[in-house]
């Protein structure tokens, strides 16, 4: 008998670390090959990780609620073939170059570091990812104790870890507030009157994400809001006429979702520092446009899938894309790479029957788009012989952004351009 290594598989880009929901299996259970042996959590989705492997379970190195990194051993199985101690790591599942470069390069540095050595405290763990963004900054455990956490058990994350590097210079006198040891407290939670006749019950961990996510994106962006309202009548007149056959000939339903998508696209090419993140004081201008859409979950809660390279799509391959992601999202089996490098998002508020909305941003983007209930309503027209009163199909469209970096001009020309090719679109378009 041989025993082998099963690693954490690398689970999309950015992502360097999971959190084990729960273990489908026991020590001394036979596990087949790509059988299930963990449920994990990164970011927003739950994943299975199956088993490399065939064997027996002789060892679990993390529990439920660990953090697990990418590349590190979780569980040892026992395996028939030569009798060796030395357990074999599972080639399939080794982390590709680039994961095991951006790890050694942020170990390096940590080393090379003069500054501190952040270690856990007595009180406090701190993960080996908070420990090492500690020492790069050169922030010691007296500062770091300060960093209020939003981790399980109150415990500090990257997230907190980046809110509190990105504002950190901008606290006044900050190394002589940080050596003597008084804690910052915490903001008290309003108290509510409890009458008898209230449930009480605990946030999900999905709502959970959610709060501590929007929370977030509040504080560190300037968010405004800029209106326009536009005609979809030729679009909605379009639609009814090539539905049927499009669902006939492609086996799924086309809605007014990846025409928007495409909309916003195309603006996206005509104002391109719309399509930027924010780091401190530099700006990420990103080539490729990706487009987050929010979805729903099966247990009511949004998610945010992202149609990457919209810039490459026409029409049926973004239609085809939202639909793919949709479906995954309702069944619930999104896979992290699914959520990651987003550069703009749309949300239908319209869904909801809702006329317009104020979003909040999908950090570290600067920009969300709303889109409305589509709504017959009376409209002036101007045509060459006056003005008409006429019945048109119109669409709110709302643009939060980041003031810090996109002006007024900017924002209000972005999305009446979206407005724009909604309103000039070709009633030709074949799919």
């Amino acid at each position: 008998m041989s025993r082998v290594d099963l690693i954490m598989p690398k689970m999309g880009e950015s992502v360097s670390e999971a959190t084990i929901i729960s273990w489908s299996k026991n020590v001394g259970d036979m596990i087949e090959m790509d059988e299930t042996i963990i449920e994990i959590a990164t970011d927003k989705v739950d994943s299975e990780v199956p088993s490399t492997h065939e064997g027996k379970l002789v060892k679990m190195l993390f529990q439920a609620d660990d953090v697990v990194k990418v590349g590190e051993t979780f569980a040892i199985l026992e395996i028939e073939g030569e009798d060796n101690d030395t357990p074999t790591p599972a080639k399939t599942t080794t982390p590709e170059p680039d994961t095991v470069k951006i790890v050694e390069e942020t170990v390096t540095k940590a080393v090379e570091s003069t500054k501190t050595t952040i270690t856990s405290s007595e009180d406090q763990f701190y993960s080996p990812l908070v420990r090492n963004m500690a020492s790069k900054e050169g922030i010691e455990m007296a500062e770091l104790e300060k960093i209020p956490g939003t981790g399980k058990d109150d415990r500090v994350t990257k997230s907190d870890m980046m809110n509190y590097i990105k504002n950190r210079g901008n606290t006044p006198d900050l190394e002589t507030t940080v050596k003597p040891k008084v804690e910052i407290p915490k903001p008290a939670p309003t108290p509510i009157a409890n009458t008898g006749n209230t449930e009480i019950i605990e946030m999900d961990r999905m709502r959970k994400l959610i709060s501590t996510h929007m929370t977030m994106s509040k504080q560190t962006s300037a968010h405004i809001t800029s209106f326009v309202e536009a005609d979809m009548t030729n679009i909605v007149n379009w639609r009814n006429k090539i539905k049927a056959d499009f669902k006939k000939k492609e086996g799924q339903n086309i809605t007014f979702t990846p025409i928007i998508i495409e909309a916003m696209a195309k603006a996206v090419k005509d104002f391109p520092m719309i399509n930027v993140s924010v780091d401190g004081t530099n700006i990420h201008i990103h080539k490729n446009i990706n487009i987050g859409m929010a979805a729903a979950l099966p247990d009511g809660n949004l998610i945010v899938p992202v149609i990457k390279d919209c810039q490459n799509k026409n029409l049926l391959g973004m239609t085809k894309s939202v639909n793919d992601l949709a479906t995954r999202s309702r069944a619930g089996q999104l896979k992290p790479d699914d959520i990651q490098g987003g550069t703009i998002t749309m949300t239908n508020v319209g869904t909801f029957g809702n006329l317009m909305g104020t979003p909040i941003i999908n950090q570290p983007q600067v920009a969300i788009m709303a889109c409305g209930v589509i709504k017959k309503k009376p409209v002036v027209l101007e045509i060459e012989h006056g003005d008409v009163i006429a019945i048109r199909h119109m669409m709110f469209l709302s643009l939060s952004y980041d003031h810090r970096v996109v002006d007024g001009a900017l924002g209000g020309k972005f999305v009446k351009r979206v407005a724009d090719y909604l309103e000039q679109f070709d009633t030709n378009t074949i799919v």
